[in-house]
């Protein structure tokens, strides 16, 4: 069997508020986060807590929430780990998830961060996430892609993403 993901730290949370707007404000003027990115026809935005790439925070209006979330909750590993997480989470019984809530056998990789990603649910229901940061500038025009098409062939470079380096970038 294989070994278990090391899970590293804390990558993200995510909260259900009321009015978005004012949540986007508070966070950003209050509480002094950044915004890494608003979605206002997804009813979402997302503010990085410290340096881009380290930590972030995303808020969600009332029902806009993907794949019926109740509780997200990101953890920071490695590349390695999240390109293992797919069969890893299958030899215990767990369904490995795309970002669109889909069984995956490969990560998601998410454009604008630019992250690497598999999804899955706790016995609750909660949804979790492996999180690997990659190498290069954000690239919102990727959207959300499967690493496959994102990465067709492994040893060239995607067109808009640098090819991992496999070097820790916390």
């Amino acid at each position: 069997m294989a070994r278990p993901t090391t899970v590293r730290s804390l990558f993200e949370t995510h909260l259900a508020v009321a009015a978005l707007p004012r949540s986007v404000s508070f966070y950003r003027d209050v509480v002094g986060l950044p915004v890494a990115l608003e979605l206002p026809e997804r009813g979402a935005a997302f503010h990085w807590i410290g340096a881009p790439g380290r930590a972030m925070l995303g808020l969600w209006s009332l029902g806009s929430a993907p794949m019926a979330m109740q509780s997200h909750v990101a953890f920071a590993t490695t590349l390695a780990d999240v390109l293992a997480a797919p069969a890893a989470l299958r030899e215990r019984g767990v369904e490995p998830l795309s970002f669109l809530g889909e069984p995956a056998d490969e990560p998601s990789v998410i454009g604008w961060m630019p992250a690497a990603a598999v999804y899955f649910r706790d016995p609750d229901g909660h949804l979790l996430e492996y999180l690997a940061m990659l190498d290069g500038t954000p690239h919102p025009e990727l959207g959300i892609a499967a690493w496959s098409d994102a990465f067709p062939d492994p040893g060239s470079s995607s067109p808009l993403l640098h090819p991992p380096t496999g070097k820790d970038p916390a």
